[in-house]
């Protein structure tokens, strides 16, 4: 009830790239959210997620976020998770399409799920993945899964979120990072603080299922409000995060 409420309060607040007054998103928007190219890897990614729907393995999932709401127990086939929990085809594309438009190299991922959403962004030209799951059992699906379609630029770490976010060296950077492991509020904003100091000026966050819940929807507000960021971009499922110093600090509701 709480998104469907969510959902249409944004579709009367949001727009599509008509009366953008920034010329960054304006480009962003025509070029790349609304870019209606047939992509020759957009096959390589529907098979991906065929394969997984067709795998009938059952498995043991541990759940270390807010936990599933279809689900009632432990023990899922990975085609159930593929078809309930796994990305939509849509957002895959688009994760695909704004990695690809960037030209964003060096990623990051927090919650590899089955890896569909890893195959979309690393199906973007010179992109280097690294991906975390806490989930033993699905990351061993996800790996037999990037091997069998050859994702050699995937990077899949298995554990808690925390135990490789705070390994990694101040000098470390990422040009993407994709929040998709654990949607509760303070977790979200603990992530997002930790990964903060990995951010240049044209990286960019994207944070999944914005509008999940009323805490969610309460991270979401802060992150938009943190002094680092310039630019956000609402697209209901999707919340983007730019920090573009150059830019005036603007939020936006795009339609995709």
């Amino acid at each position: 009830m709480h998104q469907l409420k969510a959902y249409i309060k944004f579709l009367f607040s949001s727009q599509n790239q008509h009366g953008l007054h920034s010329p960054f998103v304006y480009d962003l928007v025509t070029n790349c959210f609304y870019d209606k190219k047939k992509y020759t890897e957009y096959a390589k990614i529907r098979s991906y997620k065929a394969s997984l729907l067709n795998n009938q393995t059952e498995i043991e999932v541990t759940d270390f976020g807010a936990g599933s709401r279809i689900f009632k127990n432990s023990k899922r086939k990975v085609s159930e998770i593929a078809k309930v929990a796994g990305i939509t085809s849509k957002k895959a594309k688009f994760l695909f399409r704004i990695t690809q438009y960037l030209q964003l190299k060096n990623c990051l991922e927090l919650g590899t799920s089955l890896g569909i959403a890893s195959a979309a962004i690393a199906s973007a030209e010179k992109t280097r993945l690294i991906t975390i799951e806490g989930c033993t059992q699905t990351a061993k699906i996800a790996r037999q899964q990037f091997d069998k379609f050859g994702f050699k630029n995937i990077d899949l770490k298995i554990g808690e979120f925390q135990l490789y976010l705070s390994d990694f060296p101040n000098s470390a950077k990422f040009d993407f990072i994709y929040f998709d492991g654990n949607h509760q509020k303070d977790a979200t904003l603990q992530y997002f603080e930790m990964l903060l100091p990995t951010a240049h000026n044209d990286s960019v966050f994207i944070f999944d299922d914005i509008h999940l819940s009323e805490e969610m929807e309460e991270a979401w507000e802060e992150i938009q409000q943190h002094p680092k960021v310039q630019v956000t971009i609402d697209t209901f499922h999707l919340g983007l995060v730019f920090f573009r110093s150059e830019q005036a600090k603007q939020d936006f509701k795009i339609r995709l």
